[in-house]
């Protein structure tokens, strides 16, 4: 039955492969190999297969080595790209820090000028009441001479109807001549008294005068005043604003916040004295001096601000050329060990590139630990704790005060890492949280 099917299919394909003969010979004897249609069609078949999978292995080999150098190209160009922005990020933020302190710089100066002007308005108040007491007392003067004046002439008439009197020409004689040597000194006295009241009467002009040149220099200084605490608020409240957005972004609470600074610092407003409130009359505090308490307390509002910014990671930790390489979250564990919750972000570098802390701080932990290998752990103000790990050296020792902007390692390869980079974290009692909250909301302040 097999050899009738086999017979059928070589007379099939005898029309298009006819029956062919291979001849061996050596020196005794002569032999061949026949080569049925069968045969023949299934090594052309064969080799026809190992044809195609030669030409596909070719491609498939050719197509994923011009896709590898277009990935890599791919990633090139994004990196440069992330290098672009992260540098154009970073002039933005110098400019930023310029800006304020730029404004910080023209505070000083308008607070000073402030100063300079409560001084001079405080004199001219002083100068007005002397001049208004001197009014008085010259009134009062005035008052007292003219009494005087009708006192003698009283008097003088009273003498005069005496001496024309019946009295005898005797005592009349002497009478007369004590009446005329006294009504010689009231006449006297009377043109002191003129002349002293001509005196009083010009003062008294004058000081008119004076009073009127004194209220207008008043009212030029309050509408001068007036515009420089209209700036000063201005300014203020433009200062002010970037800062609580940058701590309510972070998800700080800023007045929970300056609370917990002011109660840890000494003395009402900190390095700022506040103006003294002067009163007049029905004890009422004057509006230029409530406008600049009210500045002044906004100053040290924002002084408060710089107080709290330098104790939260508000900073970078690595400066200069980085690339992120894995964020804040759940990821797939480098090390194929699953899905894990990733609790920092990652910043990759070379070999020994400094890192800084982000804000003031004290050192709980510097050395070897587990899967971080050298680690450095930071504890904050208001609850907070930084982590920097995978660290090729460490800078600093348990105990240490650092500032924001200090070294205290560098970036290496230690512990559980596929590579060269920085594990940084940052928790909150205990608790991780997302570093980046706090860096994307220092971008416009900082």
């Amino acid at each position: 039955m097999q050899g009738r099917f086999s017979h059928k299919i070589n007379a099939a394909l005898e029309r298009h492969l006819p029956e062919r003969r291979l001849f061996l010979k050596s020196d005794t004897e002569t032999r061949f190999i026949r080569l049925r249609p069968v045969t023949q069609a299934v090594a052309i078949t064969g080799s026809a297969l190992f044809v195609a999978w030669t030409i596909i292995a070719t491609a498939v080999l050719l197509m994923d080595s011009i896709g590898s150098g277009t990935a890599r190209e791919q990633a090139a160009r994004q990196q440069a790209t992330y290098e672009a922005r992260l540098n154009a990020v970073a002039a933005d933020r110098d400019a930023r820090a310029a800006e304020a302190h730029a404004a910080q710089e023209r505070f000083n100066l308008a607070l000073a000028e402030v100063s300079a002007m409560q001084e001079r308005l405080l004199a001219s108040e002083d100068r007005r009441r002397e001049l208004e007491t001197g009014i008085e007392v010259i009134q009062s003067t005035l008052r007292r001479t003219i009494q005087e004046r009708d006192s003698a002439r009283g008097e003088a008439e009273r003498l005069m109807a005496d001496a024309s009197g019946g009295a005898p020409d005797a005592v009349r004689g002497t009478d007369a001549e004590e009446l005329a040597a006294t009504v010689a000194f009231l006449t006297d006295a009377l043109h002191d008294t003129a002349a002293e009241r001509e005196e009083v009467a010009e003062g008294a002009v004058e000081a008119a005068s004076r009073a009127d040149d004194l209220a207008l220099e008043l009212r030029l200084i309050e509408e001068r005043n007036d515009r420089i605490f209209g700036q000063l608020e201005e300014a203020v409240a433009i200062s002010l604003e970037p800062l609580d957005e940058m701590f309510r972004s972070a998800g700080m609470e800023p007045d929970r916040i300056l609370e917990e600074v002011r109660r840890g610092y000494s003395g009402q407003g900190g390095p700022l004295t506040p103006i003294v409130v002067s009163t007049m009359g029905g004890g009422e505090a004057e509006p230029d001096a409530l406008r600049a308490n009210e500045i002044l307390r906004r100053l040290d509002e924002m002084n408060l601000y710089r107080i709290a910014a330098e104790k939260a990671p508000f900073a970078m930790p690595v400066r200069g050329a980085f690339r992120f390489t894995s964020g804040f979250g759940y990821r797939r564990d480098p090390r194929g060990a699953g899905t894990r919750m990733h609790e920092g972000t990652d910043f990759a570098a070379a070999t020994g590139t400094p890192i800084y802390s982000t804000a003031d701080g004290v050192v709980t932990h510097a050395g070897w630990q587990g899967g971080y290998g050298r680690l450095i752990k930071i504890q904050h103000a208001f609850g907070i704790e930084t982590r920097y790990a995978h660290l090729s050296n460490i800078r600093v020792s348990v105990g240490d005060r650092v500032s924001r902007g200090d070294r205290i390692g560098d970036m290496g390869n230690s512990g559980r890492s596929t590579g060269t980079h920085l594990h940084y974290e940052v928790r909150i009692g205990g608790t991780a949280t997302n570093p980046m909250t706090y860096i994307r909301a220092a971008r416009d302040v900082f």
